[in-house]
């Protein structure tokens, strides 16, 4: 008869848990940002993720199947979806996105990091389906600035938020990437103005 004895026998069988997953997706997705801002996307490989990280690629390809899924996660690890509480003004909420971008786009590695991410997008095989998501979270609070506007009466019913969402997002990341000068309060100014007089009711 298998009784408490026999049970005190058993090993206790405990889950990986939530600290210890958390302590790898962490230590992995630091390690792309570092690699990447030590040598660019061309020393990234899974091989030097995991060892930088000191995980096994196991762990990794169990979390992440692919590089494109890695990068991508790295990216949102650092420029992810944001909130903006109710300001009662369109133009105070779109001053207050810009500004915590730009604050996200000054970590070390985030410029060679989105340039990456735009450069793999246009690759061969890539997913594009999982870079539309990406952005469409990256930029969802602009959108829903825009729409909450319309609906208090500050943005105009007529505008193209699609658009209005693209010019927001692009003129930081072009700034970054495309001219390779880093943003600063001075365009969230320029940015504030030239789309808030685009998109107000009262210019």
């Amino acid at each position: 008869m298998v009784g408490e004895e026999g049970q005190r026998r058993q090993p206790e069988r405990r889950g990986p848990g939530r600290p210890r997953q958390e302590h790898v997706t962490r230590a992995v997705l630091d390690a792309v940002v570092e690699l990447v801002a030590e040598s660019g996307m061309g020393a990234l490989t899974m091989d030097a993720v995991a060892a930088r990280a000191g995980v096994s690629k196991p762990a990794m390809y169990r979390r992440w199947p692919t590089k494109q899924d890695l990068v991508l996660a790295a990216a949102e690890s650092r420029i992810g979806p944001l909130t903006v509480p109710d300001m009662g003004d369109f133009r105070a909420e779109l001053r207050a996105v810009l500004t915590a971008r730009v604050e996200a786009y000054r970590q070390p590695g985030v410029d060679r990091l989105l340039a990456g991410v735009i450069g793999s997008a246009a690759e061969a095989g890539a997913e594009r389906g999982a870079y539309r998501a990406y952005t469409a979270r990256v930029t969802s609070e602009t959108r829903r600035l825009l729409e909450r506007g319309v609906e208090r009466g500050d943005v105009r019913p007529d505008v193209d938020v699609d658009a209005a969402t693209t010019l927001v997002a692009a003129s930081l990341v072009f700034r970054m990437v495309g001219e390779q000068r880093t943003p600063d309060e001075a365009l969230v100014d320029s940015v504030v103005e030239l789309i808030g007089r685009a998109v107000s009711v009262t210019a």
